[in-house]
C-alpha cells in the first residue's frame, strides 16, 4: 500500500483532522466512487487540462475572498459560488491544484472550515496525474447545482481576538512565512515583524526540496518535483519542537500557506491545529497588538523609488522614440 494510503490508517484516531493526503491510486479510486474532484487552479490551467470530471471556479482563493482584506467573502456569496459549482463540503470532496501548491490546501482548508470531514488533498496534483501517464480532460465538467446552507466550523480556525487571547495560554503558533517576512525585513502589510513567541518554519520546508520554486525560476531545474512531501518520517523531525498534544495555530500573510502547514501537522497526529486565517495581514493591522522585529512600511520611500522608476521609464521612451526617428 502506497504511503498516503498508509498515513490514513495511521492518524485517523486524533480529535480533528482537517483532511487527508491522499496519492494517485486514492484518487483513480474516488473517482470510481463518484467523490467531487475540485481544481482549485484558474481557469485558464482548467482549461488546458484537468483530471476527468473535476469542477473548477478558478483561483480558490482568490474566488472565495475578499481581495482587499483576503478574508472569506459572505457566507451567503460563497453559498452561491460553490453551490452552483456542485461542491458541497458534506460530500467526499479530493482537491488538487499544481504539485505543492498551497491554494491546494486552502480549498481543503474551506471544505473543513465548513463543516466537511471527507475532504483529501492530492498534494502531488495535475503533474503526478500527468506523470501517470492517466487520462487529462479539457472538457469543463457540467455541475448538478447544489443549495447550500454553510456554517463556519470554529474547531480549525480562530479569528483576530482569538489569536490575540491565545497568546497568553500557553498555545503553540507556527509562522509558516518566508525568514524575511518573519524578521520584519520583507513587509507585506501595513507592518512587518511577528507574532510573540511564534516559531517560523515557511512552508516550503514541507517539500522534499524547499528551494524548488526559486531553481524554477532561475531555470536550474526542469520540473517541479522537489515540491513532493517530504516522506512522514521527515516531516515528524520538522515538527519535532512542537507538542502534538497542544493547540498549535498556524498562519502566514493570508491563510493560504498557512493550510498547508496545519494539514501537514494534523496528519501527523497534532490533535488540535487551527488556521489564524486573517493572518499577518490581519494581525498586522491591529497596531495595538504586540509584534516582534516591528518595523513599518515606509510609504514615503516607496513613493520616491516609484516616482524615480517612472522617470526612468520615460527617459528610455524617449531615448526610443528618438531612435525611430533617426531610421531611414
Amino acid at each position: 500500500m502506497r504511503k498516503y494510503l498508509i498515513l490514513l490508517s495511521i492518524f485517523c484516531s486524533h480529535a480533528y483532522a482537517m483532511g487527508n493526503i491522499v496519492d494517485t491510486a486514492f484518487v483513480v479510486e474516488a473517482q470510481k466512487r463518484g467523490a467531487i474532484i475540485w481544481d482549485v487552479r484558474s481557469e485558464a490551467d482548467y482549461q488546458k487540462g484537468h483530471i476527468p470530471g473535476a469542477f473548477n471556479i478558478g483561483t480558490a482563493a482568490q474566488a472565495l475572498r475578499n481581495p482587499n482584506t483576503e478574508d472569506y467573502k459572505p457566507v451567503a456569496e460563497i453559498e452561491k459560488t460553490l453551490g452552483t459549482a456542485g461542491l458541497d463540503p458534506s460530500k467526499e470532496i479530493v482537491v488538487y491544484s499544481s504539485r505543492g501548491d498551497a491554494n491546494a490546501y486552502f480549498g481543503l482548508y474551506t471544505i473543513a472550515y465548513f463543516g466537511g470531514k471527507q475532504g483529501s488533498i492530492y498534494h502531488d496534483g495535475i503533474d503526478g496525474w500527468r506523470t501517470a501517464g492517466l487520462e487529462v480532460s479539457t472538457a469543463a465538467a457540467k455541475p448538478a447545482p447544489v443549495a447550500l446552507k454553510l456554517t463556519p466550523n470554529p474547531a480549525v480556525s480562530v479569528d483576530t481576538p482569538q489569536m490575540l487571547g491565545a497568546r497568553n495560554k500557553g498555545v503553540q503558533i507556527v509562522d509558516a512565512r518566508t525568514v524575511p517576512e518573519f524578521s520584519g525585513n520583507d513587509i507585506r502589510a501595513i507592518r512587518g515583524g511577528h507574532i510573540p513567541g511564534a516559531i517560523n518554519i515557511p512552508f516550503e520546508q514541507n517539500w522534499v526540496d524547499p528551494e524548488t520554486a526559486g531553481k524554477l525560476a532561475r531555470k536550474q531545474v526542469a520540473d517541479n518535483t522537489g515540491m513532493s512531501l517530504k516522506p512522514m518520517q521527515e516531516l515528524k523531525k520538522l515538527y519535532a519542537a512542537l507538542d502534538p498534544e497542544k493547540e498549535t495555530i498556524v498562519y502566514c500573510q493570508s491563510g493560504t500557506r498557512a493550510s498547508e502547514t496545519a494539514v501537514v501537522l494534523s496528519q501527523l497526529g497534532f490533535k488540535n491545529v487551527k488556521v489564524y486565517e486573517p493572518s499577518w495581514l490581519g494581525y498586522a493591522a491591529v497596531l495595538s497588538a504586540p509584534a516582534n522585529n516591528e518595523a513599518f512600511f515606509n510609504v514615503g520611500a516607496l513613493n520616491s523609488r516609484l516616482s524615480s522608476m517612472q522617470q526612468r521609464i520615460e527617459h528610455l521612451e524617449r531615448e526610443l522614440a528618438a531612435e525611430k526617428t533617426r531610421k531611414p
